[in-house]
């Protein structure tokens, strides 16, 4: 990297902290730092797509349809569920909104208990922490292989900026940051984009086995755990539980000033995230196209600690070998972005799920005292992400790679519970724990007992089966008795659905007519 690129890795780093100082000023109540204080449903959507397109996605996504053995574009096949999730959350989540909590899972203790409410919430903060000290481990590593300085410094440019500018700014700063970040994301994918075009005509043939985005297997088998049903029907109830019961993702959704916004948040995450992750894909077939055309390419990729070239760092040593000076910057600004763009909405919600569930106010809590309590939150949590992140190297491989099951595990209970809490108010708090946790049993046991099925089968095995045991144990009359005046109060604008159906058609015919070419 040039001078120049520093000037311009500095010169953001700095705008973003000048923006949060002055973002923050106004701020006066745990409500404000942690729900912004009426925030556009435009800048709210936007965060929300910002945060799910990460740096893992850039990096891991071209990676993925490039190069990995069994790779290509059948990634797209998760887009799929995601209109329909958000179609079930425009269902689902009103009944949180109007609560008007600022912790999702206080919305539990309202309709469920206290019980119900700590176990959600205790499931997030420890799957969420660890999440989040593994994120900043691989993004500094990352940082630390683009631009040549060591892990340390990586570590400290990244969270240093990072955790002052969440600590100052709170949700308003994250929201506002994030829409920033998401332009710049944008714009570096669709610069490499235009300069991968000529590659990626010359080499359509030769990729045309990586172009193939439909597998039409259940996943039952063992043979792959990606094919387009338990894609479809797994991914629904994982976007589900993620947007709408994970804090990291819903407090975007409680900060919308009322139940329209709520509606457009929705839709435009579910229009919206299928042309960019289409995009991460077309990348991907780009930089196979550059490395056919280039065999020395792969040559001049960092090593992984096997020794064999690492692939995720296609897309950052393309930038550095082919970009200008200042240009080279800018798209790894974009790095910069997606990855802060996780870190900072992670480390507000962890802060807001730990105040809020497990800090209760009390009689002598002033609400000055309680919103220095949510800065103070935040920098521990920034605190616990860096240090968790030194260790991380030294945790068993198989204990990473299986982060991701372990959230499977639970995410399709936790949104049993909170179908519960909206439909069926009134069931026991024990009664939706003891469900809950038949759930994560019931999913556990596939894991060690049916390794052939498809992890993405857990989310709605745990979902159901959380639903049917607390129905069950709550009585089936007095369920569906409770349950009357629940769906009877829910009011869905009509364009909501048809929006998000025409949408997921759209998509579906659009991977039906790539599947055919």
């Amino acid at each position: 990297m040039t001078t120049l690129d520093w000037w311009v890795i500095g010169g953001y780093l700095v705008a973003m902290m000048a923006l949060a100082i002055w973002l923050g000023r106004d701020q006066k109540n745990e409500r404000d730092y942690y729900l912004g204080g009426g925030l556009p449903a435009p800048a709210l959507a936007t965060s929300i797509l910002a945060t799910q397109c990460s740096t893992n996605s850039l990096l891991g996504a071209p990676a993925f349809v490039g190069f990995a053995a069994g790779g290509g574009l059948l990634w797209l096949q998760y887009e799929l569920a995601v209109p329909l999730a958000m179609l079930g959350l425009a269902f689902l989540f009103p009944a949180v909104h109007r609560s008007g909590v600022i912790s999702i899972y206080a919305f539990l203790e309202q309709r469920l208990g206290r019980a119900a409410r700590l176990a959600a919430s205790a499931s997030f903060l420890f799957f969420r922490g660890i999440a989040t000290g593994v994120t900043v481990y691989g993004v500094a590593s990352v940082l630390s292989l683009i631009t040549g300085i060591a892990y340390i410094p990586a570590v400290a440019l990244l969270m240093g900026v990072t955790v002052c500018y969440d600590v100052i700014g709170g949700m308003r700063a994250v929201v506002i940051s994030d829409v920033v970040q998401m332009l710049l994301l944008i714009a570096a994918v669709v610069v490499s984009l235009i300069w991968l075009s000529p590659d990626l005509w010359q080499y359509a043939d030769t990729l045309s086995h990586r172009s193939q985005p439909l597998v039409n297997d259940w996943g039952l088998s063992g043979e792959t755990n990606f094919g387009f049903w338990p894609m479809l029907f797994g991914g629904l109830f994982l976007y589900m539980a993620y947007y709408g019961c994970d804090q990291s993702q819903a407090q975007r959704l409680l900060a919308a000033k009322h139940e329209v916004d709520l509606n457009r948040i929705l839709v435009f995450n579910g229009l919206m995230r299928f042309p960019l992750v289409l995009a991460y894909c077309l990348l991907g077939l780009g930089l196979a196209a550059y490395a056919l055309d280039r065999p020395e390419f792969i040559s001049e990729l960092p090593l992984t600690s096997a020794g064999e070239p690492n692939l995720n760092m296609v897309f950052p040593t393309f930038v550095l070998r082919e970009f200008a000076p200042g240009l080279a910057g800018l798209a790894i600004v974009g790095l910069f972005a997606a990855a802060m763009s996780s870190i900072d909405s992670a480390l507000n919600s962890l802060s807001a799920s730990t105040l809020e569930d497990f800090l209760p106010a009390t009689s002598a809590s002033t609400e000055r005292l309680r919103f220095m309590q949510s800065k103070v939150i935040t920098l521990c949590w920034g605190i616990f992400a860096i240090a968790f992140s030194f260790g991380v190297e030294h945790i068993a491989s198989t204990l990473l790679e299986s982060i991701n099951k372990v959230s499977s595990v639970v995410n399709g209970p936790l949104l049993g519970l909170f179908v519960v809490a909206v439909f069926l108010p009134g069931t026991k708090s024990a009664i939706a724990v003891k469900g809950f946790t038949v759930g994560v049993a019931l999913n556990l046991a596939l894991w060690q007992f049916l390794p052939d099925v498809s992890w993405l089968w857990w989310n709605l095995s745990g979902c159901l089966t959380t639903l049917a045991v607390s129905m069950l144990l709550a009585g089936w009359r007095v369920s569906m008795a409770l349950s009357g005046s629940a769906v009877r109060s829910i009011v869905v604008p009509t364009t909501t659905p048809k929006t998000l159906l025409v949408g997921f058609f759209i998509m579906l015919g659009v991977l039906v007519v790539i599947q055919l070419l």
